[in-house]
């Protein structure tokens, strides 16, 4: 499997659009234990499929492995790949845990979209799937929901 692998240790281009972009797995050798593993990515970027302004975020990944980890340099080169695409927050974020959802196969899997508001609306967008297993530890996201001036 990691012969097979085309961004770990080579030069990579980031990909034209989140389609375009190849997500890569490797075998987990911790497959016989429960944990969490957690990307938190505090600038994604996309593009309003409207205005075609920038839109940002703080995402939160968090996952159990299976028997695969997502490939980390090809989980930046996928994410990175938003940045001149056009969709909306609910349709990134979404998106985003599905990808993964079906390279990895994992038992539990949840992200979180901590969307900077624009237009004076912040929109934070959950999705998960999957159980998390007994006596997993899943922390808290961690990240403040937007307070404004407050």
């Amino acid at each position: 499997m990691m012969d097979e692998l085309k961004h770990l240790g080579q030069p990579s281009e980031i990909p034209a659009s989140p389609d375009a972009a190849q997500l890569e797995r490797v075998p987990n050798p911790q497959s016989d234990t429960f944990y969490v593993t957690r990307f938190a990515v505090p600038e994604f970027t996309s593009i309003c499929p409207v205005t075609g302004q920038p839109d940002f975020a703080h995402l939160v990944i968090d996952y159990v492995p299976g028997d695969w980890l997502v490939e980390s340099k090809s989980l930046k080169l996928y994410l990175t790949s938003f940045r001149n695409h056009g969709a909306f927050h609910e349709d990134c974020t979404v998106a985003i845990g599905k990808r993964l959802r079906d390279l990895l196969a994992p038992p539990f899997i949840r992200i979180g979209g901590y969307w900077y508001p624009r237009g004076g609306i912040p929109i934070d967008v959950f999705w998960q799937e999957g159980t998390l297993p007994n006596g997993v530890w899943l922390p808290e996201q961690g990240v403040a929901p937007y307070r404004g001036r407050g």
